[in-house]
């Protein structure tokens, strides 16, 4: 093919699409008659194209004749044989960078969302040309040289069958070895999935090692070693992955992210995939995005009484901003999800800008973030804020200008929710002042933030009253000693405290803990935080001032709920250390 081809429209002049074909001889004898027919036939197919020429120069669409172009195998499994036929619309080319759709109804619904959708999924620019009927026959008819392409889901294929039949062999971590070495290829990633379902995992790691490949499941927000495969399945393994996930094969030496499906009656799961370059091949995570595990409401968040008090006091503000802060993994997109929901009514409008957008929330405006074609946070937001929002929430503020944006919104007259890399609540505000932004900004801008990491519960099966020792004795009587009487909280006698941890059992996979909870710390903007603001404002005098004002630490959230009964002090410690 020449070098001169440079882009699409290059290929379209190259190939010839666009210009209709003429009739060939087959080198028989024929009757004028018959002559005769073929012409016609030629005209009539010519009338047609220039038909729907005309009709896309009508729509102001691009128009292509299919006639002869050379639609690859990788364009055509982007869209299944049954969706192109009912959508009378295929996929005609796919580059990586660029993906392109011809249909005979371009403005169809149905169309749009299709090529929204994929647009997504290969995070590819994309478009939609005008073809005749006789283009789109062409185009069905390639679908018939290459039938593997009938079979292919851009997805797991787990039934429901199958998942009860892993599931009786899958009762502890120890099963999923013994199942995997008698499986193939193929098997080996649906049972992986249909495990991770199991033991309600949140990641699913494939690592390349130097002699092993090594499977481990993150559940409830630890890292558990499940099985090994040999080595030289690598290859194998990961083209597997990166097929069903939409990422390129033959890539090994950059970052790729990608997403597929898993299918099954009782809904559909999706999974965010990402690899990356290692020594000895590549680490490949994946995320199961299960529906339900965002599904929380905001009063089930964990927040104590007082606390959320506090806070559903400042959501229901007309305007200001909420932030929540802590490391990846705390739950931050849980809880402004649940303020969302909270907020969710008919009467206002709520717009999001993520990324990405890993679960979708009925309702609400969620937009996709798009760095390729320079929709950041700042420009997405700035576009937000012309859609006349009464709510916006902005995936996180990484750089001054987002935050600018952002601060700016809240001071007039919207709700913005977002997120902060930070160890607490205290480290928001000199964060937002080391970025750069004015401190006399801030005080009127911010309504809240929030403090917050997940702690596993003590699994209520297996749980047994326990004895700390001396220095965990210290540590609860020191957080309890250090709460702030403004804070409102009361603690029962020392002689009726309780303590629990799990013995291990089969409900918690012999771990002692089932489930996770937050520890929340809800930082309120006083008029004393305020006046204090300035360039060289510390986040511990932020922290003793918040708390002279009754707030609740992290790490006090986290001893008062082991006061209840639902984690251990080993967890806390664990979690925010002393």
């Amino acid at each position: 093919m020449s070098n001169d081809i440079q882009s699409i429209e290059d290929l379209l002049k190259y190939t010839g699409a666009g210009a209709t074909a003429t009739a060939t001889s087959d080198g028989g004898e024929r009757t004028t008659v018959e002559k005769f027919e073929e012409k016609m036939a030629d005209v009539r197919l010519k009338e047609k194209e220039q038909e729907a020429q005309s009709e896309a120069a009508q729509l102001g669409v691009p128009y292509v004749n299919l006639k002869g172009f050379p639609i690859s195998p990788e364009a055509l499994r982007t869209v299944p044989l049954a969706r192109a036929q009912a959508l009378k619309t295929v996929c005609f080319l796919y580059s990586g960078q660029e993906i392109r759709l011809a249909s005979i109804d371009p403005d169809q619904e149905g169309v749009k969302n299709l090529l929204f959708e994929l647009q997504e999924r290969y995070k590819a620019n994309g478009g939609v040309y005008k073809i005749s009927e006789e283009s789109l026959r062409v185009a069905i008819k390639a679908y018939d040289t290459l039938p593997q392409i009938k079979e292919i889901v851009k997805g797991v294929q787990v039934t429901d069958a199958e998942l009860e039949k892993f599931q009786s062999k899958l009762k502890t971590f120890t099963d999923i070895q013994k199942v995997v070495d008698n499986a193939s290829v193929t098997d080996i990633i649906t049972i992986v999935m249909a495990a991770a379902l199991q033991f309600d995992t949140s990641d699913v790691h494939v690592e390349a090692e130097e002699k092993k490949i090594a499977l481990r499941f993150r559940i409830d927000g630890v890292l558990q070693d499940v099985a090994t495969l040999p080595h030289d399945f690598w290859k194998k393994i990961v083209a597997r992955i990166k097929l069903i996930s939409g990422l390129k094969i033959n890539v090994i030496n950059k970052p790729q992210d990608g997403r597929f499906t898993i299918f099954l009656k009782s809904g559909d799961t999706d999974v965010r995939v990402s690899a990356i370059p290692t020594t000895w091949g590549e680490s490949v995570v994946m995320r199961v995005l299960k529906p339900g595990s965002i599904n929380v409401e905001f009063g089930q968040l964990g927040c104590r009484p007082l606390a959320e008090k506090k806070l559903l006091k400042e959501i229901q503000k007309p305007h200001g901003m909420i932030v929540t802060t802590g490391p990846t993994g705390s739950g931050k997109t849980t809880t402004l999800y649940a303020i969302l929901r909270k907020l969710n009514t008919s009467d206002v409008k709520i717009i999001t800008l993520e990324d990405p957008i890993e679960y979708k929330l009925e309702g609400i405006n969620q937009s996709q973030i798009d760095h390729s074609r320079d929709y950041t946070f700042a420009s997405g937001l700035r576009s937000i804020l012309r859609q006349d929002p009464d709510i916006v929430m902005v995936g996180e503020i990484r750089d001054l200008e987002t935050a600018d944006v952002s601060i700016n919104a809240a001071l007039t007259g919207h709700l913005m929710l977002s997120t902060l890399h930070t160890n607490d609540a205290a480290g928001a505000l000199p964060r937002f002042i080391s970025m750069g932004v004015k401190p006399f900004l801030l005080a009127p801008s911010l309504n809240a933030i929030i403090g917050q990491r997940l702690a596993r519960r003590v699994c209520q099966k297996c749980k047994a009253e326990v004895q700390l020792n001396d220095d965990e004795m210290a540590f609860v009587k020191k957080s309890i000693s250090d709460l702030s009487p403004a804070s409102g909280e009361t603690v029962a006698p020392e002689s009726e405290w309780k303590f629990y941890k799990g013995k291990g059992c089969g409900a918690c996979n012999g771990t002692g803990y089932k489930g996770r909870l937050g520890m929340y710390e809800i930082l309120i903007m006083s008029e004393e935080i305020k006046a204090a603001l300035s360039e060289s404002l510390s986040e511990y005098q932020v922290r003793d001032l918040a708390k002279q004002q009754g707030m609740v630490t992290i790490q006090q959230d986290g001893v008062l709920k082991v006061l209840d009964g639902l984690t251990s002090v080993d967890e806390v410690l664990r979690t925010v250390g002393e």
